[in-house]
């Protein structure tokens, strides 16, 4: 990073004494020093992608905007190279500020609230789909590409390219945003330790099964108590080993524990693509107009529902009894990095993100080779899950262009975000993050060259299996409001105060709280809230889908799979 930085800073004193405003030699210099080889297309290709935004910027030279993302690695290289770069080229300055996640939901909000422009693009979740698609107050880039914005968008920005525009396209078949960086969460484990022979022998004597990637949650728990304590001390493992990680702090990373898919995991929700419908992981229910229409069982939701309360019962179960006692103290940002320390057996629920920090020559995880002793895999599910049904979460980082920035700054600022996520750039772009938004990308030599190196990401990505991850869908129709209800209520059952049910309960009843009002205000006119009548959880539980019953046995028999038997047979 720092030796790139140091590059263009070189670039830019070269054309210090070029034309005000740089041209083809600054875009072939950024080719040369920091792209090469490493790019779906040709040089020629690229430089005829550099020529078009040189030209497409001309009526934007010497236009200062303003852009904001959270900060990740991606966002960072964006910032600090990808920005530069696209001004030397183009003449148009972009400051690329980076908060945090939360930071910038509130900067949207406000600019929503307000029609005062802060931002010229946002890089947005795809979490908010349902609040753009029903507030309408960001542009939808199907019509924007046609119509205001068609001389400024690049005839090589290939959108079918783009494996996320699923998360991003609203009911209505509308593209709200575009895909800047996407990861996945995962199951996380040591592939050493679950290939050592002892530990094989001694887990197979304990369990009749073979130790193997957990397909379920009943397997993933007789793995964590198995690894719980063990003495790993003749694999040169110090300290205590635990056999789970988590984390349950009262915080707002705790929420998205649990809206980013934990729910569904253990198999609340419906069935459905990229979610289930017609009740979603979070557990509203919407009808045929897609109109929530309630939270909790009562009408016809899940998030109070068996499922639901399995899934927060187990998280908490498996927190007390196979984390590090710390654990439950801790928030998402201090629990990520506990894994690469080297004493942790395996993870449910690990974001891809921490890829590229787990990979770092001299972690207690990494082998002298640069190759991991880690793996990723499909996450397990619980007891409620039905083929069909989404199995964990993706982040969608997406540009997002709203209705309150002026025509000119949201043009310049949309060949920004084309520019940043270019088949140019993408491709070293993903090598520097690791979250990858391009088919064409992913499928790339280089990745494949490297991917013994990233521990089964690449595989992933490549398998058909990464359709069941997705982020939050259209269900939910106010992203920020309903959003901070989640770790207030859960974190009442992490705490003890509360009874998982009890939690859930409030939870749900927070929830259409929230949904009355919306309802009540008519701000989102035909697409807002309309709440069912309450009924006895008997009448939904026996209609078709979510919300099920209790299950008599929650406890089901474990399955495991080897890893490598897995791999074969996405490459197959």
């Amino acid at each position: 990073m720092n030796k790139t930085l140091t590059t263009t800073s070189v670039l830019a004193l070269a054309l210090f004494a070029a034309p005000a405003f740089a041209d083809m030699e600054a875009a072939q210099a950024f080719l040369d020093a920091e792209i090469g080889d490493l790019s779906t297309l040709t040089r020629e290709e690229q430089e005829a992608e550099m020529q078009w935004f040189i030209d497409a910027a001309e009526p934007y030279q010497g236009m200062e905007i303003n852009v904001v993302s959270e900060t990740i690695t991606t966002h960072e290289y964006e910032s600090q190279v990808l920005a530069k770069a696209f001004e030397e080229i183009t003449g148009i300055k972009v400051n690329h500020d980076l908060i945090g996640e939360g930071d910038v939901v509130e900067k949207l909000q406000t600019q929503m609230q307000s029609g005062e422009n802060i931002y010229d693009a946002y890089v947005n979740d795809s979490d908010l789909i349902g609040t753009h698609w029903r507030y309408q107050q960001v542009r939808n880039l199907t019509d924007w590409m046609a119509g205001e914005g068609a001389d400024v968008t690049s005839p090589t920005l290939d959108v079918d390219d783009f494996i996320g525009t699923s998360f991003t396209t609203g009911p209505d078949g509308k593209l709200y945003q575009l895909p800047t960086q996407q990861f996945a969460n995962l199951y996380w484990f040591r592939y050493d330790w679950f290939n050592d022979e002892q530990n094989k022998t001694d887990f197979q004597e304990k369990y009749g099964y073979e130790l193997g990637v957990p397909v379920n949650w009943s397997a993933y728990e007789d793995i964590a108590e198995f690894f719980t304590g063990r003495d790993l001390s003749r694999l040169g493992v110090e300290g205590d080993v635990f056999g789970n990680m988590d984390y349950g702090k009262k915080d707002p990373s705790l929420g998205w524990r649990y809206t980013d898919a934990w729910m569904s995991m253990a198999g609340a929700g419906d069935v459905g693509e990229p979610n289930g419908l017609p009740v979603d992981e979070w557990g509203i229910r919407v009808n045929e107009n897609n109109q929530p229409t309630g939270s909790c069982v009562a009408r016809g939701g899940d998030t109070n529902g068996p499922a639901a309360v399995y899934a927060v019962t187990k998280a908490i179960e498996w927190l007390n009894k196979y984390s590090p006692p710390t654990a439950m103290g801790m928030t998402f940002g201090e629990a990520g990095p506990i894994p690469a320390q080297g004493n942790i057996a395996q993870q449910m629920f690990w974001y891809t993100a921490f890829t590229a920090d787990t990979v770092k020559p001299g972690l207690p995880v990494m082998n002298e080779d640069g190759t991991p002793k880690w793996r990723m895999a499909p996450s397990p599910h619980g007891v409620y899950w039905q083929e069909g049904q989404k199995i964990g979460y993706q982040d969608a980082g997406s540009w997002t262009l709203m209705k309150s920035t002026p025509v000119d700054r949201a043009q310049a600022a949309w060949l920004y975000a084309q520019f940043v996520t270019s088949k140019t750039v993408d491709v070293k772009k993903s090598h520097v993050g690791l979250t990858f938004i391009r088919e064409s990308t992913i499928q790339d030599e280089s990745f494949t060259e490297r991917a013994d190196k990233l521990g089964g990401l690449v595989e992933f990505y490549r398998s058909p299996a990464r359709v069941q991850w997705s982020p939050t869908g259209t269900n939910v129709p106010d992203y920020p409001k309903l959003a901070q209800l989640w770790w207030q209520n859960i974190g009442d059952a992490m705490s003890g105060a509360k009874t998982p049910q009890e939690a859930l309960d409030s939870l749900c009843a927070d929830q259409e709280s929230v949904l009355e009002r919306l309802e009540r205000a008519g701000i989102q006119g035909d697409l807002g809230p309309v709440l069912n009548e309450e009924r006895d959880a008997e009448y939904w539980f026996a209609q078709p889908g979510a919300p099920q019953p209790k299950l008599e046995n929650e406890d089901e028999e474990p399955i495991t799979v080897s890893y490598d038997e897995l791999i074969q047979s996405w490459n197959q």
